[in-house]
């Protein structure tokens, strides 16, 4: 007999607002009020939620009519049933299951133990949207050649994980569902790629849940299937490392399957040149990268450019209220106690904000040499760090000032210009705020595959400052920002791309566009104004999701293309 009764709830809304069933991500009800039960009742059933049969209904079946009791009396025999009762019943049964769910929709559920995150691919839906199945028309079959049915795409994404695979798949997606309508694309989702994480889960808004779930629930043959692995290629079929494999049976089911990828180095390693090439095809979003992986060796008919949309409608600096930066105490540095005569109040600082992962390739180290050098308390300046840990802890306030005390730089007479951290989970809805509170965007990176917060800071029209290389090169011109000029090439030392080169970019030349955008606000501005009429242009959802869909459809409709029949 189990000790506890387990009931996975299937619901991705409750995960966000802790609300009644809608969407899925497992949720374990405990009982212990079955687990106290368990010696006496042997009659309750050990699974699936069921009800326990109570035991003194039991009891009568084995003996009906034990010896030395009374006889029941007998009861008078029941009226004729009507034959609108049975109608009546289930009439009230149905209003009475919708006014349930109607008003605990808004409520937060008792005695629910949120457990770990189920991946995408073991959901399962709930008795709600069985139930609701049942009054859905019954689809028929399709009875069309292959060639005359819309497309059906499995999208395997770190979906749950956050990071930039998983923001890049969010922005496909979206795209596609509210764009493409003609020709209609069926579109599946699955996690893969990367290991799920919560905080990244609630943080997404309400109505990214509800499109993960619906998406997930679409039904695909697999051999008439597009699937897109969008992750790095050591977790492709078969992977590395312990991630849903992708494609889910290998190569030869699907009817075409897509790499989505990008590297953040001058080349591509052997080994996963030998995976990209056992794709049907290879997408990478710049010129860059079509470069970078022909000259590792990768087959150049299956590399094919495929740009990263931005969502200009959420990262729209008309729609957000900024928040309040910089915030709470600097790790170094203090902030001047000057006061604006014109105003009687604290002068405004002008604030750097940079958002990224805490490893070497993101250039904190640079970025704090040059701001460090260039600026200090009195220049009215501050510089804010939004980071998040990349398999490490969370100290980055003592590493930065580790950094400095071993760095050999010289404190200013006047002292340090102030610097901040942010390392607590920020959820995706509080991004376009943290940018909006900003005067302009830096991130010295040594390689980008992309630069989503560079693309999303463009987006919310700040003047950006990033390196003129890899992912960059794509979008940023002297016209919507200020490309970072590189010093030279290095070799990288330590990793898995060990061996590789990336760029060094330049500290003396970083220095002087921090000072140069910190002291001409109007020149940054104009800039940022035009930066976001290039993303609106160029990378909006509308845009990319055309360019997507053509890709899908080419595919579709190549006669080259061998579906598998099975």
């Amino acid at each position: 007999m189990q000790d506890s009764l387990c009931c996975y709830v299937s619901t991705f809304q409750l995960l966000g607002n802790q609300k009644a069933p809608h969407h899925s991500i497992s949720l374990k009800l405990q009982s212990q009020t079955l687990s106290s039960q368990s010696e006496t009742n042997k009659y309750a059933p050990s699974s699936r939620c069921e009800s326990a049969i109570p035991p003194i209904a039991m009891s009568s079946v084995h003996n009906p009519n034990p010896p030395n009791e009374t006889p029941p009396i007998p009861r008078r025999p029941p009226a004729p049933a009507s034959k609108w009762k049975p109608l009546l019943f289930w009439a009230s049964a149905v209003l009475v299951l919708f006014l349930a769910l109607s008003l605990n929709a808004t409520k937060p559920i008792p005695h629910l133990i949120l457990s770990r995150p189920r991946p995408l691919h073991n959901l399962k839906p709930s008795l709600v949207q069985r139930f609701a199945g049942l009054f859905l028309p019954t689809r028929e079959k399709e009875t069309l050649p292959i060639s005359e049915r819309t497309p059906c795409v499995l999208w395997m994404a770190p979906f749950l994980s956050g990071g930039g695979y998983s923001s890049e798949a969010w922005s496909y997606i979206t795209a596609l569902d509210t764009h493409i309508k003609d020709p209609k694309i069926r579109l599946r989702v699955e996690q893969h790629g990367d290991l799920e994480s919560l905080d990244f889960w609630l943080g997404l808004p309400e109505e990214s849940k509800a499109l993960a779930f619906n998406l997930h629930n679409t039904k695909c043959p697999m051999s008439e299937t597009i699937v897109i692995c969008h992750s790095e290629p050591g977790a492709w079929y078969p992977p590395l490392f312990a991630t849903p494999p992708c494609p889910p049976t290998g190569y030869d089911e699907p009817a075409f399957v897509v790499g989505r990828t990008m590297f953040e180095t001058d080349r591509v390693n052997p080994g996963h040149v030998e995976r990209c090439n056992r794709m049907d095809a290879v997408w990478v979003p710049t010129e860059f990268h079509v470069s970078a992986f022909v000259r590792s060796g990768v087959d150049p008919a299956k590399v094919v450019k495929v740009i990263q949309p931005v969502d200009v409608e959420f990262f729209d600096p008309s729609k957000h209220e900024a928040l309040v930066l910089p915030t709470g105490a600097p790790v170094l540095g203090s902030h001047p106690a000057s006061t604006s005569a014109s105003s009687g109040g604290k002068e405004k600082e002008f604030v750097f904000l940079s958002v990224f992962k805490w490893e070497r390739r993101k250039g904190w180290d640079a970025l704090l040499k040059a701001y460090l050098e260039e600026f200090s308390k009195s220049d009215g300046v501050a510089l804010c760090l939004l980071i998040s840990a990349y398999h490490s802890g969370r100290d980055f306030g003592s590493r930065i000032v580790e950094f400095v005390e071993g760095s050999g730089l010289k404190e200013p007479d006047d002292g340090w210009a102030p610097v901040h951290v942010i390392d607590s989970h920020v959820p995706q809805s509080d991004l376009p705020r943290f940018y909006k509170a900003a005067d302009a965007f830096v991130l010295p990176s040594r390689g980008e595959g992309w630069g989503r917060p560079i693309v999303e800071a463009m987006s919310m029209a700040l003047p950006v400052i990033a390196t003129n290389w890899s992912g960059p090169e794509e979008y940023l011109t002297e016209e919507n920002g200020y490309p970072l000029p590189v010093d030279r090439m290095s070799r990288v030392t330590e990793g898995p791309f060990e061996g590789h080169l990336w760029a060094e970019p330049s500290v003396r030349e970083l220095r002087v566009l921090m000072r140069r955008v910190a002291s001409n606000p109007g020149e940054g501005r104009r800039k940022g104004r035009r930066a976001r009429e290039d993303m609106m242009e160029r990378y909006s959802p509308e845009i990319v999701a055309r360019l997507v869909a053509d890709q899908v459809m080419k595919i579709w409709r190549n006669p080259g293309m061998v579906l598998k029949q099975h």
